[in-house]
């Protein structure tokens, strides 16, 4: 596996950096961490949109107003064809998108056959750089309200922790070491820590690095009853 703590010893351009059990978690800018990190195997993340989506959400203006999601965001140093990538919301960005890939879509209704029975959209998509199999639907109820996990939700656009799961499983099944450079509150690294994988995690939000460390901190105080051993070494690895 990656030596996070060399990562961590060596310094970067972050403002700050912690290791809580197999994550490391950094606040900082990820188009200025990015290029200093070594090899990975695999990029899972939700990045901005680009619709600047608490703009026409008044029921969410309690949350943050979601950096950089005025207009869409220049993904060249994630969507690359070199190494297993998944990214939510490419369907916004399908001009960057290097290939046809595969596409996996979250059915978020919380009642069948019911798109108008929850806020926002009834499913959002996810692409990855998969050029064999098939697309996938993974349906964790959700209705844009609460984590479906059962905790708070602390980020505008946040998903359970059970769609992340599905995403690395599916797209990075042997990946060992996970980046997410728009990691938000956390729910990548949170998925990672409970599979027995590591991420680099980075999120420009002090707030939100702030909850993505507890977030992590609760799964390593309270680890799953089970989790699964981490997938071999595979050649294949993302040169950042």
């Amino acid at each position: 596996m990656t030596d996070l703590q060399a990562i961590l010893d060596a310094g970067g351009p972050w403002e700050q950096a912690r290791i809580i059990g197999g994550q490391l978690l950094i606040q900082g800018d990820c188009l200025e961490v990015m290029p200093t990190l070594p090899r990975v195997d695999a990029v899972v993340t939700d990045p901005p949109y680009g619709i600047d989506y608490l703009a026409s959400q008044p029921n969410a203006t309690r949350h943050k107003r979601i950096a950089n999601d005025s207009e869409p965001i220049d993904l060249s140093l994630v969507l690359r064809a070199d190494a297993n990538v998944l990214a939510f919301g490419a369907n916004n960005f399908p001009d960057q998108l290097p290939h046809r890939g595969r596409w996996m879509c979250w059915d978020k209704r919380t009642i069948d056959g019911a798109a108008d029975a929850m806020m926002g959209s009834p499913f959002e998509l996810a692409w990855a750089n998969k050029s064999s199999g098939y697309d996938k639907i993974v349906r964790v109820l959700h209705g844009g309200v609460v984590n479906a996990d059962g905790g708070k939700r602390f980020h505008p656009t946040q998903k359970p922790i059970q769609v992340m799961v599905e995403a690395i499983q599916w797209a990075a099944k042997d990946a060992r070491t996970i980046l997410d450079p728009f990691a938000g509150s956390g729910t990548t690294a949170v998925a990672c820590q409970r599979l027995g994988r590591q991420s680099i995690s980075i999120e420009l939000d002090a707030d939100y690095w702030a909850i993505m460390c507890r977030r992590v901190q609760e799964v390593v105080d309270r680890p799953p009853l089970f989790t699964p051993a981490p997938p071999k070494p595979t050649q294949g690895a993302m040169d950042l």
